[in-house]
């Protein structure tokens, strides 16, 4: 909470007319106009539960707990218009079984596969047939809940496309949405990091973002191509942000804690002391002050969840040098509205990083056309726009 509904069920609780309820584990987030009702952390799967149905069965007791919770509402005379759910976790379970005339609209963020995803995609970690039958069985609860949902929403077009094809006319492509409002270029941006170093547009500064720094989101390949940066560009300062846990995939090998720890192992950036800046996890408007002071921003991902982090770097008018994967392909054009380089060519992203830092104010083209792309077609004023309309249009349909 409030995740992808973070504009959707503020905007839905503005309007007198409706009221709005949160089903949640969260217990330390309210939003205004909105009832939050809270569940506890479900029994963990059982010890002796085979390793592809751990998840599942983890999804159905999220979803148990989260009808539990319907259930209580339904004895209070609560009928809703419509039920909107993240499927992730399997809170959309059963969301049908109890309300069945409520139209259910859920969040079709991804769907697994053994190949052309993030599963195999990188040769360091081989997809084995043990990954590529458990990744079927993942999608276990994901399909369960698709199947019963009126409708669904992706993202972009390349994750609804990962759906089964016999589903896909149930799900439309809109993405969250940016608020450009507040997300925007602002030249007298600062950043003050912990050493007393502060930090703006007059410097030469590399940003890089993750919810934590791990292989999904292209650490390792950003390590290994800092060093031949930062020699090449004396003066430039990166600063990476993210935090030390793991979201996707699995945990380095060895004795390492974390993949921060397994880089710095792995790459030298000694000769570099002082300008290299690891910030782990920035409050908001931190981490807005350094994509507006970023003189390039580097995002890297594996075929997967497309990251808001990218698309709010162009809305905040950086140049975005990225990985050519998909769904990174759908939203940047190379030298277009940003560059792209192959994933695994760190050369490469050396190289690119290197040519547009020493090009500068040349590239402010790509800057602008960046920002024109967010504001065009994944502004939050047209986004949620869509969203209110699909909701307004399922609950007609309905009624």
């Amino acid at each position: 909470m409030p995740g992808q509904y973070r504009h959707l069920a503020p905007a839905l609780a503005r309007n007198a007319q409706h009221r709005v309820v949160f089903i949640t584990k969260r217990s330390d987030v309210d939003l205004q106009g909105i009832r939050r009702i809270s569940y506890g952390q479900p029994k963990p799967p059982a010890a002796e539960t085979h390793h592809y149905l751990r998840l599942l069965e983890s999804a159905v007791r999220h979803g148990q707990e989260a009808a539990r919770r319907m259930i209580e509402l339904k004895r209070e005379g609560f009928n809703p218009a419509i039920v909107i759910a993240h499927p992730g976790w399997g809170e959309a379970l059963f969301a049908k079984d109890i309300w069945p005339a409520a139209p259910l609209l859920t969040y079709a963020e991804y769907y697994y596969h053994g190949n052309g995803g993030d599963i195999g995609f990188d040769p360091a970690s081989p997809a084995t047939l043990d990954m590529i039958c458990r990744a079927r069985v993942r999608n276990s609860h994901l399909l369960l809940s698709l199947e019963a949902a009126d409708a669904a929403v992706s993202p972009t077009e390349w994750q609804r496309s990962r759906h089964p094809p016999a589903l896909q006319p149930k799900i439309a492509t809109i993405f969250d949405g940016i608020d450009t409002r507040s997300v925007r270029p602002n030249p007298s941006a600062r950043l003050a990091l912990g050493n007393g170093l502060e930090l703006s547009c007059k410097d030469e500064v590399i940003s890089y973002v993750a919810r934590n720094l791990e292989p999904h989101r292209g650490f390792p390949e950003f390590m290994r191509a800092l060093p031949r940066i930062l020699a090449a560009r004396p003066r430039a300062h990166a600063v990476i942000v993210g935090g030390d846990e793991v979201s996707y995939g699995q945990a380095p090998a060895g004795n390492h804690k974390n993949w921060r720890e397994a880089m710095l192992a792995e790459v030298d950036l000694r000769p570099f002391a002082g300008r290299v800046h690891f910030t782990g996890k920035l409050p908001y408007d931190r981490y807005l002050a350094l994509l507006q002071i970023s003189s390039l921003h580097i995002y890297l991902t594996y075929p997967f969840v497309l990251s808001w982090s990218c698309l709010e770097a162009m809305a905040a008018g950086c140049l975005v040098l990225a990985s050519d994967t998909p769904p990174v392909t759908e939203v940047i054009d190379d030298d277009r509205n940003g560059l792209l380089f192959p994933f695994f060519d760190h050369a490469a992203l050396a190289e690119k990083a290197t040519a547009a830092l020493a090009a500068g104010k040349d590239l402010e083209r790509l800057r602008t056309a960046a920002r024109d792309t967010i504001i065009s077609r994944y502004d939050l004023q047209l986004c949620l726009k869509a969203q209110l309309d699909q909701v307004a249009r399922l609950v007609s349909r309905n009624s």
